[in-house]
């Protein structure tokens, strides 16, 4: 007989038991939503608040249990409001406080909670407290990193720290001082040594606790502390070293001290409110850390996003993961794409092939222990759209501009004249703003970069390189057919053949962040696709009609039915959710039995998982009852044909 991909529910449901006990984070599947381009409520072409609230029903039907959103506080929106002048408010272009109240009340009426950014590592150069630092207001540049140059008259960087998105790590203003930031200009980092700035954020939290929020997802969470006299590193490429090897500006011992005060703080809270670090460290051990019974709930697992198509690679990225959380007793967490990475279906190689793979990780994803990230609109199967034309492009690294210099109150002292000292960014007189230009990288970054609002495609600074993008070589590109259940989204988007990585397009640092963020599609032959009333800030592609949510509803061989249906069966099977459910001489309840060459295998309690990471279909025994696959898999009870590029669900 043949499975189809799609499954019916199960004849009882079953409630996970860290649910019932209100520890509803340990197996929470969260969808992050990019308010931005989620759903336009008054037609000026841009997701708001009330986009969002219009379609939650959509998230509740899909069977997720929260809803992240991207910040939406007033920003001048230089790296897509993670650079924030205000944090107790919204900004017009988002709707207003009233908009966000609104929308917790009625996620909580669905049953979805809600978590919001918080970006704590820096403010906006527009926030009242950088613009009193400028404005020579006495104390306030203490708030902030801001040093001295080094050399006989200050003109060169106070050391030699380098910006995520290129270039010196500091930028001097107009009366001789420099200022730390680990992102953009526009992004000066704060001093979290200074107690004003620890009393600021614990009343930001308070805020949006007391409105309603279940929690935040701590932007940097790694970032906020540096060590001490900011010592000199000593080598260059220094986002390629993040995530690998320890950096006085990342993963120092003093964040810890924050994250256990912000425990406390949400605990104080009813409702089992929570926390989730986006944060790098050089190791597995070093990132449990963050997850410590007295620190956050949870932390992003950004090596199972960035791993191979490769079960070697993809079982020691889980065995790995699990340990070190199972040491603290914390959940892992699993995520294929955000809002800076290039969408895994294009990943895995794009076209017919790379929807295959996708859908496949989801599912193998989804029957992990622990928690489970989707972005909105994996679960149509967008692929990266990688033809946007430049005019419309709106990510900053996209042209990384030259700034003017910064300028202070009048009768400070200037700067000495003559060339312009490294980190001062000034055009010539009468010349527009200039690209920087790229430079070959040494290297290709197979990793993301270490920011929930940064490219993972290169090193800063460079110009990407092919490999940078997650390709796994020969499987890169367009591939033969995945064996069936792929439906109408097969070929849609971007098209088969072409590398976001090298289209002509791909200027600038990386600026390939606004692939992935291209307003999705809900119904409609033609764009907006009920995105709004009018069009989207970014095109849409034409061939996106067949991927929207109203075509691809009902249709049992679509993505979207899929991931209804594996959220549906999560939620019904015991042996599913969080670490430890149900008897298992495996404290984490998850055991590998062998298989086939290019085949994983595991179990859980009453469930079995398999992956058939091979471009030709495998015969083997079967686990049990299939109940669920990625492609039509014939089984006749005993053995099984796993397609190529599947994975298949079995009950026994």
């Amino acid at each position: 007989m043949t499975h189809e991909s799609t499954a019916v529910g199960l004849a009882s449901a079953y409630s996970n038991a860290t649910t019932a006990s209100g520890d509803w984070w340990r197996d929470a599947v969260i969808y992050q939503v990019y308010v931005r381009s989620f759903a336009d409520s008054d037609g000026d072409g841009i997701g708001d608040l009330r986009g969002v609230r219009s379609r939650l029903p959509h998230l509740a039907r899909l069977g997720v249990d929260a809803v992240w959103l991207t910040p939406f506080y007033v920003s001048p929106q230089a790296d897509g409001g993670y650079d924030v002048a205000d944090y107790r408010a919204v900004d017009p272009l988002f709707g207003d406080l009233a908009d966000a109240d609104e929308l917790v009340r009625a996620a909580h009426g669905l049953g979805l909670r809600v978590i919001v950014d918080v970006v704590p590592n820096h403010t906006s150069e527009q926030h009242p407290w950088f613009r009193a630092a400028l404005a020579g207001e006495p104390g306030a540049r203490e708030r902030y990193l801001f040093r001295r140059g080094r050399g006989a008259d200050g003109s060169l960087p106070p050391n030699d720290w380098e910006s995520i998105f290129g270039g010196p790590a500091w930028t001097r203003v107009a009366d001789g001082d420099w200022y730390l930031h680990l992102f953009a200009p526009e992004q000066p980092d704060l001093d979290w040594t200074h107690p004003e700035v620890t009393a600021e954020f614990d009343s930001v939290l308070r805020f949006w606790l007391d409105l309603g929020v279940d929690g935040f997802r701590i932007d940097v969470a790694h970032g906020m502390v540096k060590a001490d006299g900011l010592p000199d590193i000593g080598r260059g490429a220094q986002a390629t070293l993040i995530g690998t090897e320890p950096l006085p500006f990342f993963d120092q011992d003093g964040v810890h001290e924050i994250h256990r005060a912000w425990r406390r703080l949400l605990d104080s809270y009813e409702g089992r409110r929570i926390g989730v670090a986006e944060a790098w460290a050089p190791s597995s051990e070093r990132l449990a850390l963050y997850v410590r019974p007295d620190e956050l709930h949870q932390a992003f697992n950004f090596r199972f996003l960035n791993c191979p198509w490769d079960p070697e690679a993809m079982r020691t990225v889980i065995d790995e993961s699990l340990s070190a959380t199972t040491a603290v007793g914390a959940p892992t967490t699993w995520v294929l794409s955000n809002h800076d990475v290039v969408r895994h279906v294009t990943r895995y190689g794009g076209g017919r092939q790379g929807l295959a793979r996708a859908r496949a990780a989801a599912l193998l994803m989804l029957a992990l222990p622990g928690s489970a990230y989707l972005y909105q609109g994996e679960e149509l199967g967008l692929p990266e759209v990688t033809d946007l034309p430049p005019e419309s492009r709106q990510d900053p690294a996209f042209r990384r501009v030259r700034r003017p210099q910064i300028p202070v109150p009048a009768g400070a002292p200037a700067p000495g004249s003559g060339p312009a000292a490294p980190g001062i960014i000034a055009p010539r007189d009468g010349e527009p703003p200039a690209p920087t230009p790229c430079e070959p990288a040494p290297e290709p970054q197979l990793a993301p970069q270490p920011h929930g609002h940064t490219g993972p495609e290169a090193e800063p600074g460079t110009c990407p390189a092919p490999e940078a993008q997650g390709h796994t070589g020969p499987g890169a590109g367009p591939g033969p057919e995945a064996g069936g259940g792929l439906g109408p989204e097969a070929d849609a988007g971007g098209g088969p053949g072409v590398d976001p990585l090298t289209a002509p397009e791909a200027e600038g640092q990386d600026g390939l962040r606004d692939g992935c963020r291209v307003p999705i599609p809900w119904d409609g032959p033609e764009p907006p696709y009920g995105f709004g009333p009018a069009g989207s800030w970014l095109p849409q592609p034409p061939a996106w009609a067949g991927l929207s949510v109203a075509a691809q509803t009902g249709d049992p061989h679509s993505t979207l039915e899929l991931y209804r249906a594996a959220l549906e069966l999560r939620r019904a099977m015991p042996g599913l959710g969080a670490p430890g459910a149900g008897p298992s001489p495996d404290p984490r309840g998850m055991r590998w039995l062998p298989a086939p060459d290019g085949v994983l295998l595991f179990t859980r309690p009453g469930f079995a998982c398999t992956l058939n990471t091979r471009p030709d279909a495998v015969e083997l025994p079967a686990p049990g009852r299939p109940v669920l696959s990625s492609a039509p898999v014939e089984t006749d009870g005993r053995t099984v044909r796993l397609p190529p590029d599947s994975c298949t669900w079995w009950a026994f």
